[in-house]
This record gives structure tokens, C-alpha cells and sequence, in this order.
């Protein structure tokens, strides 16, 4: 299949910039995979387009204030994306700077205290960085780092992170470990969830910390040859057991958001099960992938072109979600991570 089969036109001015009052208040379009037939709704009727027997499946990663603006003791700026704790002094980054970084030089964050020391350039744009002996690395980067909002969603280096230090992050965050939120689970509210249990739905939680490759474009035409990014996950033996109980009583498996969805269908094994565990997942999905574990999710909108795009038309087939999406914009739904979603089922 080819990049172009997945793109669409989106007026720039549906991309949403803030995110609603109400978590819970965003629009929902309804799909059913298997007619193509669209119904228009709200996250707060969710209640209404489910049956009640559905075990819901969220991510519950935390996203890392991971952006660090810092400079050199030349004066020259540097940016850090912080991916990954190594140890409990030193973490990974993605680097942007006008000129290379290179072993020992040491850097000055905008905000918190204390320097960072480069210690080692694997690849380039890439640095592993070392923290002063008072501190640790996830202290550093609460200290000195901003939440790390996609590239769409536009605010200055200078401003302040108010309210999206909390609605960039799910009512499930835990485990401290991602780069972007699992948007699909920013819709979610406490009475919502009481809700869905009350009328029968169980939940359950995965962790997949999600990495930089949720903003990496797909850079070759036939998407076949795409290499998806290493993502670390943990699936405990609560939520295999759910899942297990779930098949067993034809309860339908929900997933809330495409990680969640990728962590499950990498966890699943021939016969259908859940390993528990820690992994990692390479997973690429896009139409023609066989699905194991899940049968409906909620996701949001999805850039053209990308992986994310593709693994919602695997399940709902890209012709039905390309149309789905061409209604969204004719109806001007609000796109992206703090945009409206999509319930397929």
C-alpha cells in the first residue's frame, strides 16, 4: 500500500490548540467497522452506543514534562527531549542544536538548577545525559522540563504550562515514562467511568510508554517498508486474567486509544491470549493485520500519513474511515491530541 492512500485535507484551522473545558465534552463520531455507517454523538453519551459488557482496556502512562531548554556555557541554546530514564542519574534525549554536542560539555537548563553533563553521543541527535550527584535524572526533568506538546499545537518556548500540565494527562496517569499522551484516554472523567461500570463494563490498565515515534512521519512510499520505533510495555496478570475472562464470556474488548491497542495485539499469541509481562513492541499495524485481541476502540483524530491513520483503518477498513473523516471535517470536528474522537465499533 502506498503513503498517498491514507492522506486526507484538513484545514489548519480544525486543529485544536486548547483543550476543551470539560474533558468529557468533546464531540464523538460514531463508526460501525463493518457497515461504514456513521452516527454523530458525544463522549459524554459513551454510554449509549455500548452494550454494557464491554471490558475497557486503557493506557495508563504518565506523561514526563520531558522538553528542556537549556543552553551551553558558550551561550548557544540547546533543546532536549528526554525519552528515557537509563539509571537513576542519567537519561536519553533527543537533541536540537545548531551545532553538535559533544562528550563532557555541560549544559544549563532555563529552569530548575544545576548543570547536565553530556556523557555520550550514540547516534546523531541522540545524547545520553548525566545529572549533578545531588539530584536524579526524573527530579531534573520535573525541575527543568515542560510537557512536550506535539508540534501542532502551538505555544511559545517562553510561556508558561498552566493548564496543560494537567490536561495533557489522563485521570489514569501512573508510571512516569511517556513523550505524548495517550490522547484517546484525555476524554475520560471519574463520573464517566462510574458510569460505564454501573452499567456493567469492567476496566482494566496496560502501560506502554509512548516514544518519539508518535511524531515521526512516515518517510517511504510503500508503507510496508516502514520501521516503527521500539516502545517499552507491561501488561500485569490482573489485566491478562480480565482479558481471559473476557473472551471466555464473548465480553467485547475495547481499547481506549492506539497504544493500548498496539500493546495488546503485541502481547497476543497465536490462540488468542494475553501474555503478562514487560516488552517491547515494534508492532506496525495497517490494513490487512489479522487482530487477535480487540474488537472496538476509541481513538481520536489522526494525521494524514500516519501510522496512527493506518492502524484505525486496519480495523475499520480505510475506505469507511476515510469517509469518516472527510465527514468530520465537513462537520468541523476538532482534530488531534486535544481534539474530539471516534468510537468504532
Amino acid at each position: 500500500m502506498n503513503l498517498s492512500d491514507f492522506e486526507y485535507h484538513l484545514p489548519e484551522e480544525l486543529i485544536a490548540q486548547q483543550a476543551l473545558t470539560a474533558r468529557d465534552g468533546s464531540r464523538m463520531l460514531v463508526l460501525n467497522r463493518t457497515t461504514g455507517a456513521i452516527e454523530h454523538s458525544t463522549f459524554a453519551h459513551l454510554a449509549d452506543h455500548l452494550t454494557g459488557r464491554e471490558l475497557i482496556i486503557y493506557n495508563n502512562s504518565k506523561v514526563m514534562p520531558a522538553r528542556i531548554f537549556a543552553r551551553k556555557e558558550s551561550g548557544g541554546r540547546v533543546e532536549l527531549l528526554a525519552l528515557r530514564i537509563i539509571s537513576p542519574r542519567r537519561f536519553e534525549a533527543m537533541t536540537r542544536t545548531s551545532k553538535p554536542l559533544r562528550v563532557g560539555q555541560f549544559l544549563t537548563p532555563d529552569r530548575g538548577v544545576g548543570t547536565v553533563r553530556i556523557v555520550e553521543l550514540p547516534v546523531p541527535g541522540r545524547a545520553v545525559v548525566e545529572v549533578a550527584p545531588e539530584t536524579t535524572a526524573i527530579d531534573l526533568i520535573f525541575a527543568a522540563g515542560k510537557m512536550p506538546l506535539p508540534p501542532y499545537i502551538r505555544r511559545r518556548p517562553d510561556s508558561d504550562d498552566g493548564e496543560d500540565l494537567t490536561r495533557y494527562q489522563t485521570i489514569f496517569a501512573d508510571p512516569v515514562g511517556s513523550v505524548a499522551a495517550p490522547t484517546a484516554g484525555l476524554h475520560f472523567t471519574p463520573a464517566r467511568v462510574a458510569q460505564l461500570k454501573a452499567m456493567g463494563c469492567l476496566f482494566a490498565e496496560v502501560t506502554l510508554h509512548v516514544g518519539p515515534g508518535t511524531f515521526q512521519p512516515v518517510r517511504v512510499q510503500s508503507i510496508e517498508e516502514h520501521i516503527m520505533e521500539t516502545e517499552h510495555y507491561e501488561i500485569s496478570a490482573a489485566t491478562a486474567s480480565a482479558i481471559a475472562s473476557a473472551q471466555l464470556e464473548g465480553r467485547p474488548i475495547l481499547a481506549v486509544g492506539t497504544t493500548t491497542v498496539r500493546t495488546l495485539e503485541t502481547a497476543a499469541q497465536a490462540n488468542k491470549t494475553v501474555l503478562p509481562g514487560a516488552g517491547a513492541s515494534q508492532l506496525f499495524i495497517y490494513p490487512g493485520y489479522p487482530f487477535k485481541v480487540v474488537d472496538k476502540m476509541i481513538t481520536n483524530f489522526h494525521l494524514p500519513g500516519s501510522t496512527l491513520i493506518m492502524l484505525v483503518s486496519a480495523l475499520a477498513g480505510r475506505e469507511h474511515i476515510l469517509r469518516a473523516y472527510e465527514e468530520a471535517v465537513a462537520r468541523q470536528y476538532r482534530f488531534y491530541s486535544y481534539g474530539d474522537c471516534m468510537l468504532i465499533g
